[in-house]
């Protein structure tokens, strides 16, 4: 146990003193482990340990937040007194007894942090992804591999009676490539995770996934530039489903739709999409670096319909926007530790698969672009206006894939793309990454089968 109940309850009970509608305690222990190769050497063996306790009080809808790295029964009441010094009120009442909340963990890790795996075995593994990427070619000039482990322990106490507890055990490997030729220079990079131990990096074939990322920075090192105008697109699975999370994803979360602040606030069961698309976030697919057993409201996740052919079915929604909207909790209350106030955010977030091959796809395009990967980008919030690069991308010519391309950029804003996807294929992928907003950094999956884009504009330096 990482804070006593009885501490918890009499702190809760103190928060209510001050007037509070609602109080809740988030206790964390966070333990991370990191080793980089870099130059074919160990560059960085490092880990820590973070503990703290993040305090939050509700009155109304006004959330008051703040944390400590103290278990002190005194001293959490003083954070507490502090925070809601400008607005106290009569006492809302006694709080709930605190009741243990079991939830079965579905995402289970034999060789989390807290097992005695051995570090070589790791290093090993890193040394072969950056020997297979090297002896792709000379012009490999510099490969960075990381292997990165996570373990979170959490506690949630709440004035509702809530008690519940979750371990979460994170593993990511990354690799980088940088290729040289002359004056011009490229990258690749891929960084596969999961909710598991060690044992997903252990899927993994080092050497192949070397070559792989090796690859996709010399392709682009003889690419030619990129047309630029309004033309079809397809854009390919896994990380293609980063325009959906960026573009349309956020705009579904009541952080945003509570403040009017998205353009589909007030679009609930109304066609926002073309009808082949059907989007979901769900935060129970056992493993996935996204998932969750309870958000960070202590709320048993689930899967969310965020639209099914074509219409808008529901929205990510946490305690305070559901408060706000009325619309029921999604179990999407997350943070990226306890110095963060939880919001409404998304967990595993894809388009679902329709029927047709790549190949078909590409068969009905005279002249257009194939987004191989995806890279990173820009989105103004509340509109969905995106600017995203392509990291690895293909002329299509005459119904074919014809050259690499370089530069190539897709603009435009995320209600435009949903409606102008006509195609949605069958060669479904998810993929791994970071989302930042307003509770900090969360682990998050995005993904898709390919999907034709009927017109979108390019941005590029080719004619």
């Amino acid at each position: 146990m990482l804070l006593e109940k009885d501490v918890a309850g009499r702190v809760i009970d103190h928060a209510l003193n001050q007037g509070a509608d609602f109080a809740e305690l988030f206790v964390e222990k966070n333990q991370n482990g990191r080793i980089s190769i870099l130059s074919s050497k160990v560059h960085e063996i490092a880990g820590g340990v973070d503990f703290g306790i993040g305090i939050r009080l509700i009155y109304g809808t006004k959330v008051l937040y703040g944390y400590t790295n103290s278990t002190n029964e005194e001293e959490l009441k003083r954070i507490t007194s502090l925070i809601a010094a400008n607005d106290l009120k009569a006492s809302a009442g006694a709080k709930s007894a605190l009741v243990n909340q079991n939830i079965k963990d579905i995402h289970h890790a034999s060789l989390g942090l807290d097992s005695d795996f051995a570090m070589d075995e790791k290093i090993k593994f890193l040394f072969e992804v950056d020997k297979a990427a090297r002896a792709t070619s000379d012009k490999v000039d510099q490969v960075n591999s990381l292997a990165l482990q996570r373990l979170q322990s959490v506690e949630i106490f709440n004035s509702e009676g809530l008690y519940t507890t979750d371990n979460r055990h994170y593993v990511r490997a990354v690799a980088q490539v940088f290729a040289k030729d002359g004056s011009e220079q490229s990258t690749g990079y891929e960084g596969p995770g999961a909710l598991q131990g060690w044992e997903f990096i252990n899927t993994i074939n080092a050497k192949e996934f070397g070559e792989k990322v090796a690859k996709q920075a010399l392709i682009k090192l003889t690419a030619a530039e990129c047309p630029a105008g309004k033309m079809p697109v397809i854009i390919d699975n896994g990380f293609g489903g980063v325009i959906f999370h960026e573009a349309c994803g956020h705009l579904l979360e009541t952080t945003s739709v509570a403040k009017k602040a998205s353009v589909f606030w007030d679009k609930l069961d109304t066609m926002i999409a073309n009808e082949c698309v059907s989007a979901v976030d769900d935060g129970t697919i056992e493993g996935q670096w996204g998932s969750i057993n309870i958000d960070d409201e202590g709320m048993p996740t689930q899967k969310t319909q965020l639209i099914k052919d074509g219409k808008l079915t529901g929205f990510l929604v946490d305690k305070v926007g559901s408060m706000k909207t009325g619309y029921e909790r999604t179990g999407s209350g997350r943070r990226q530790n306890y110095r963060f106030a939880p919001a409404s955010r998304m967990r595993n977030t894809f388009i679902e698969p329709g029927t047709t091959s790549l190949d078909e796809m590409i068969s009905t395009i005279g002249n257009g672009i194939y987004c191989k990967k995806m890279g990173g980008g820009s989105v103004q919030p509340g509109t969905g206006e995106f600017n995203f690069s392509a990291q690895e991308s293909y002329l299509i010519k005459d119904g074919k894939i014809d050259q690499p391309l370089k530069s190539a950029t897709l603009i435009g804003t995320g209600p435009e793309v949903l409606k102008q996807i006509s195609v949605v294929g069958n060669n479904f992928e998810l993929a791994a990454g970071m989302c930042g907003s307003v509770s900090g950094a969360v682990p998050t999956t995005v993904g898709q089968a390919a999907i034709k884009v009927d017109e979108i504009l390019v941005g590029g330096q080719g004619k």
